[in-house]
């Protein structure tokens, strides 16, 4: 029997004719034939969440998903750029326009450094080239008010709006202060707001009677500390109180001359004038300000006013403070709680 007959009636051969290719002659198939298996719908749309879907209302010529659009309702937000930084910190290489504070917080009263700096103002003292009067408040000492135990003086200079300017500390120690007296040495650091030393005063020991004409007051002003920029010199005289304001080479510059009567229990300032050079023309004054009966007569924290003219060289507004330090401590420093304010220079 051959290949063909058992083939008839049973399995195909295994090799025929091989089938041309394409097999349907119709390929690639009629679009309107239906194909078998999946087919995709024209509306088709995968749905993957966080992607939006294609618009079917716009016609896109090329085929294909649109291109990608701003999208602003959901997903992460765009990005907004960075936070501004803090109000109050310098922005690098330029000087402090404030003192930096928390967001929203108090600025605890302190004044503004004022926008740059004269070329001839040592570092600290830019405070001084906008004003032209400073307050000058002495802190009460508990432990002095009861028992007439002298202890450091400390002191708060303000501008005229209210504002702190500098606080002054006196550097002492216990014996000085409690055997000499009003008359004794003494150091004192000028603080600005930043605790930073800016101004530094020194008065050694000296008398200042009239009967030791070769051993007056003096005091010297350093700004920055180390560099002398003025001096404060007592002149011998009888009645009135007089001084002699100098810079840093010597030169007499400006002159202070107080009055004969310096008792402050009338209820009235006590007032030293500032002179010119030639002493004819006043330019300013140095005010022992009345503080009330019960602060002058139990403790000697005393208000003091300093006026000068505003275009003054910045170094001698610091010499001028030097010059109320050194009065108060002349004429106005209690030693046991006893004045020590009166009459001439006996």
């Amino acid at each position: 029997m051959s290949y063909n007959q058992q083939s008839a009636g049973g399995y195909p051969p295994p090799y025929s004719e091989a089938p041309k290719y394409p097999p349907n002659p119709s390929y690639p198939p009629n679009p309107n034939q239906p194909s078998i298996g999946f087919q995709p719908q024209s509306d088709y749309n995968p749905g993957y969440a966080g992607y939006p879907s294609a618009p079917q209302t716009q016609q896109h010529h090329g085929g294909g998903y649109p291109p990608p659009q701003p999208q602003f309702g959901g997903g992460y937000p765009a990005p907004q750029g960075y936070a501004p930084p803090p109000q109050g910190y310098p922005q690098p290489g330029g000087y402090i326009s404030q003192q930096p504070t928390a967001q929203g917080g108090p600025t605890s009263g302190w004044m503004n450094i004022p926008q740059g700096r004269p070329a001839n103002c040592p570092p600290g003292l830019e405070y001084l080239t906008t004003v032209d009067q400073l307050m000058v408040k002495q802190k009460v000492e508990l432990l002095e008010a009861l028992i007439g135990w002298e202890t450091n003086n400390k002191f708060t200079v303000k501008n005229v709006q209210g504002q702190k300017v500098f606080l002054a500390v006196e550097i002492n120690d216990c014996c000085t202060r409690n055997c000499c007296g009003p008359l004794r040495p003494f150091e004192m650091k000028v603080l600005d707001n930043y605790k930073n030393e800016v101004i530094h005063f020194e008065r050694p020991l000296a008398c200042s009677s009239c009967w030791f004409p070769c051993c007056l007051q003096t005091l010297n002003v350093f700004s920055p500390p180390g560099a002398l920029i003025g001096s404060i010199e007592q002149e011998w005289t009888l009645l009135t109180p007089q001084f002699n304001i100098k810079n840093g080479a010597g030169d007499i510059v400006l002159r202070i001359e107080g009055p004969i009567c310096r008792f402050t229990m009338c209820g009235g300032d006590v007032n030293f004038k500032i002179l010119s050079r030639d002493g004819l023309t006043e330019v300013g004054r140095i005010s022992k300000q009345w503080s009330g009966l019960l602060r002058e007569a139990f403790t000697d924290a005393d208000y003091f006013g300093i006026s000068f003219p505003m275009d003054l060289d910045v170094r001698m507004k610091a010499v001028m403070l030097g010059a109320c330090f050194l009065i108060d401590a002349m004429f106005f420093e209690k030693s046991g709680n006893r004045e020590s304010d009166g009459l001439g220079m006996l």
